[in-house]
């Protein structure tokens, strides 16, 4: 790390967390702000009809991958593009995002969640955003954790079903009951991603951890690229460039 912080920490950043009492997990939090209507109309209307806990955390997640469009070129250094209802407003974000979302949607609808964070290898990528970050281990990889049927369960509801069709990987599913992390494999059985380190839970978002260890972590990626307000540009890098070897 640098002397000075390219953020400074704050209040409302979430720290590392050993409770699991689900009664820990149920109050809306500066990011997970489904106290404001947009995110409460959203989680009331994408869980309806599910009959279950489980059901509805079910229906959530699809709304979540599939609603919302994944791009790793979006990364703000305003905490207010973090909050829940900032993304369901917005329309696009990556995994931190839309993650957080997740849990915060869940919350809305009485079902405890949590946020967790990993360090991943062979992420969905382009040669663009592959040279630029200059490694492809990504860290904070950002998911939702779930209290289900008394356990609790992971969910990464990130990347949308027809981004996850250009890169030619299956798209994630959930049922609710087994953790949905990650693809290991894409379509053709090549292994596409694995964890490398999982970093635990956390109470909240740990915005300025996330963004200090990017800064000094992907130094070019920050310069050049973060801020990219096209959601789109993502999957046209994909079609145009293919994907790294």
């Amino acid at each position: 790390m640098t002397d000075k912080p390219l953020v400074e920490p704050a209040d409302i950043d979430g720290v590392p967390c050993d409770a699991t009492d689900p009664a820990a997990f149920l109050a809306p939090t500066w990011y997970m702000d489904f106290d404001t209507p947009v995110v409460r109309d959203f989680a009331e209307s994408r869980s309806a009809g599910g009959g279950d806990d489980r059901e509805k955390a079910v229906k959530l997640f699809y709304a979540i991958r599939d609603e919302f469009l994944y791009t790793p070129y979006s990364i703000s250094l305003d905490r207010r593009d973090y909050k829940a209802s900032a993304l369901i407003g917005r329309g696009w974000g990556w995994c931190v995002q839309k993650s957080l979302a997740m849990a915060a949607c869940c919350r809305a609808i009485g079902i405890p969640a949590r946020v967790g964070y990993a360090d991943v290898r062979n992420h969905l990528s382009t040669p663009r955003l592959k040279e630029q970050m200059g490694t492809d281990l990504f860290t904070y990889h950002g998911y939702a954790d779930l209290w289900l049927e008394e356990t609790w369960v992971k969910a990464t509801p990130v990347f949308n079903i027809t981004l996850c069709e250009k890169f030619g990987v299956k798209a994630q599913e959930f049922d609710g009951r087994a953790n949905a992390l990650f693809q290991e494999y894409d379509q053709a059985g090549r292994r596409h991603m694995e964890y490398v380190d999982d970093r635990g839970i956390y109470t909240d978002l740990p915005f300025a951890e996330i963004m200090n260890d990017f800064a000094v972590r992907y130094p070019k990626y920050q310069t050049e690229m973060w801020g990219d307000v096209d959601p789109n540009a993502f999957a046209r890098d994909a079609e145009l460039e293919g994907l790294p070897e």
